[in-house]
Order: C-alpha cells, then structure tokens, then sequence
C-alpha cells in the first residue's frame, strides 16, 4: 500500500528512530509531538519488530503498519535523528529537507573503519579484565581475544548463519582457547579472561533498557525486549559451558584458579580506557566523545565513592549523577542527553555480574553462597538504575509546546 505523501515523513522518521535504537516510549512521544507540529492526528505503536502508524481525518482513519527488524544501538545516529526530530518538532526544516537528512544520516551509518574497531574490541576486553582484577599474561590475552572476537563479527556480517549462532559459537571459541592457553600458562585466569572477551556482548544495557520501557508502562515492547536479552544472556553462556565440557573431558583444568597481580593505579587507567572504547562501537560523533567519556569516568568513579554505603544506594546515587551530568552536557553540546546517559549506564550496568553468577552456580558448586550474593547484586543494581532514572525524571513526557499551524496557500 502506498504512504500518503503527507505522512510519508513520519513513517520514515519512525523507521530511523527504531533503527537506531531509540527506546519505543520516546519513539511515540517523538512521533505524536511531530505530527502535532504538522496539524497531523495520529497514533502510533513502536515494538521490537514492527511499527503501527494511525492517522485520522475526520471521520476516516489510515492505518500504516510496517515490520521492521530489532534496532542496534548506534549513538551517532541516535544524536542526528534525534537533533532532526527537533528541527521538525521547531519548525527549523521543511518537508522535502527532511528525507534529505535522512539519507544523509543512513549513508555515515555505513561508514566503517576496521581498524579502530579492532583498537576498540581489544581494549574494551583489556581494561574490562583489569577492572575484574587479573594478571598480566591474562591481560594480554584478553587484548588479543578481543581483537579476534572482532573479527567473528566481521564474519558474521557476511552469513546469515554466522549472524543466528554468532553469541553462541564465540563464546565457545573464545572458551575454548582459553581453556588450551592454561596448558601452556599456569598462571592464566580462565574465567576471567573468558568474560573480559565476550564483555561487549553481555546484555546488561539491554536488560536495563527492557526495564526501563516497563517502568515507562511500554509493557509490550519492554517485555519482549526483556525477554530477548535474557535469551541472549543464555545463548553466550550456552557457549561457555559447552566449551567448558568439551575441553574437560580431554585435559584437567581448574575452573576456581584464579591469580591477581595488577597494580592497584591500573583500574585509573582502564576506566577511562574503557569508555573510550565505546566510542567507535556505539559510533559516537566527535563533538561528543569528550563528554560521553567524563560520564562514564563519573558514573563509574561515583559508585566506588560511595560503595560503602551498599550496592543499591550507590548505584541510584550514581544513576542520578549520571542523569543529572547528561543533562548538563547535552544543554553545552546541544545533543540530545540520551547519548551521553547511554555511556554513562554502560559502566553501571550488571552484565557481567549475571554471567559471572551463571558460572559459579554451574561450574563451582561450592560457591552456591556467593552465587546467590552475585544475583542479588544484580537485582541491587538494576532497582538502582531503574530508581534513579525514575526519580530523575527521565521518564516524564516531553514539555508541552503551542503549535502554530501554517497553512499553504
């Protein structure tokens, strides 16, 4: 069926939207905002896979409904979409301009340099085993893991079937190095170096943001997000434990061995690191890299400042930091907050404390107490998260404008 011309650009700033990554809640505020400034009555419903379009006129409806596949997060794209949303929204661009920037935005989406990706998923891996407390021959593995992890993604770009098992078949690889590298290491840490690899990939940010569009009464979109994150979760581990079987039913490994040697000023270093490898794989714009960082330096550094104050307090106290700092740059950097509190709830998210329990429960039996520890921080930390964002406002619709209505003549 063919979109009517008049509604043709907000059936296409909704796909964008969903694309890349903007939560459903703020797509439909966005979307219902746009059509106001247009004298358009419509609306609309965004789920992971397909969006509902519905516009009225008079006694008539249309009704526009269009499947589309699960969005990636890409922050640069979620800036400019976002910047052009306003740009509509304050009547700074016409409608023909609009399909223009589109294409503009689509078109530096599929811009890639291999290179610093390959920097990126190295370093990631790196600073993330340090921060985990590691050694220096795990570190270095963990650098060239990550480096390889890149490459399957590279891979998995290629073939449908690589992208279906990709969670699954790099977890077992990864494993399944690591597991051969102890023959030849004494000193390596197994499990650590398994988790600092495959990091990128653990879905705590997902988790977090399923919960925070269930917390915004988006129950459809939320749950469904939910309950794929949790699949996902399950598909690495998968990975993992397979792995974990082949290899010891043909060599003798330690799972509980475990050696810490890193310097304690290291962890100064690798946060800021850390961040800064989430730049090149959220596509972070340059006039925002330098702010995207302090928020992750500031988020992490706050929940350490106040850890003795217990895991719940400390992470809404940082999540409300976070949220408060986002703020702050995005009125400097004239960038929609939402990029930078993305970084910032990256380096609060409890992804690798679910794994990490997942591990302990299944492969160390005799840490059944410090398992059920790990899972109740996990829940700390997500109430904290999901608290702090609630009680910043975040999820408060958008301020309501006057519309003035332009008719052409």
């Amino acid at each position: 069926m063919k979109i009517p011309e008049k509604y043709k650009f907000i059936v296409e700033l909704g796909k964008a939207l969903h694309t890349y990554g903007i939560p459903s809640y703020k797509i439909q505020s966005y979307l219902t905002e746009v059509a106001k400034t247009q004298g358009i009555t419509g609306s609309f419903m965004d789920s992971p896979t397909w969006i509902n379009y519905v516009f009225y006129e008079d006694e008539n409806s249309y009704n526009y409904i269009e499947c589309i596949p699960p969005g990636s997060l890409n922050l640069g794209a979620l800036s400019r979409i976002a910047e052009l949303t306003n740009k509509v929204i304050d009547y700074k661009i016409d409608n023909e301009q609009i399909n223009e920037e589109l294409n503009i935005i689509h078109a530096k989406t599929k811009l890639t340099n291999h290179y610093q990706l390959t920097l990126a998923y190295a370093f990631s891996a790196g600073s993330f085993s340090i921060l985990i407390g590691t050694n220096w021959i795990s570190f270095a593995f963990s650098l060239l893991l990550g480096a390889f992890i890149y490459l399957l993604v590279y891979l998995s770009s290629k073939s449908k079937y690589l992208v279906n098992v990709f969670e699954s078949l790099s977890a077992l690889i990864v494993t399944i190095i690591c597991c051969l590298l102890t023959l030849i290491f004494p000193n390596f840490n197994l499990g650590l170096t398994i988790l600092a690899s495959i990091i990128i990939f653990i879905p705590g940010l997902a988790i977090t943001t399923a919960l925070e569009e269930i917390t915004s009464k988006n129950l459809v979109s939320g749950g469904a997000k939910l309950f794929d994150s949790i699949i996902l979760l399950f598909k690495q581990f998968f990975g993992v434990l397979l792995g974990l079987a082949l290899m010891t039913s043909l060599i003798d490994i330690d799972l509980t061995y475990h050696v810490s040697e890193m310097p304690k000023w290291t962890i100064f270093f690798a946060v800021p690191v850390l961040s800064i490898t989430l730049l090149p794989i959220f596509q972070v714009r340059k006039k925002d890299m330098i702010f995207g960082v302090l928020t992750g330096v500031i988020a992490f550094f706050m929940t350490v400042l106040l850890s003795g104050y217990g895991v719940l307090v400390s992470t809404f106290i940082g999540t409300l930091t976070v949220v408060g700092v986002s703020r702050l740059f995005g009125f400097i950097s004239k960038t929609p907050k939402t990029v930078f509190l993305i970084q910032g709830i990256v380096m609060l998210v409890p992804g690798s404390k679910s794994f990490m329990g997942l591990s302990n429960s299944f492969f160390n039996p005799n840490t059944t107490t410090g398992s059920g520890n790990l899972f109740e921080q996990v829940a700390f930390i997500l109430m904290g998260i999901i608290g702090g964002l609630l009680f910043a406002g975040t999820f408060r619709e958008r301020s309501p404008k006057k519309y003035k209505l332009e008719t052409k003549k």
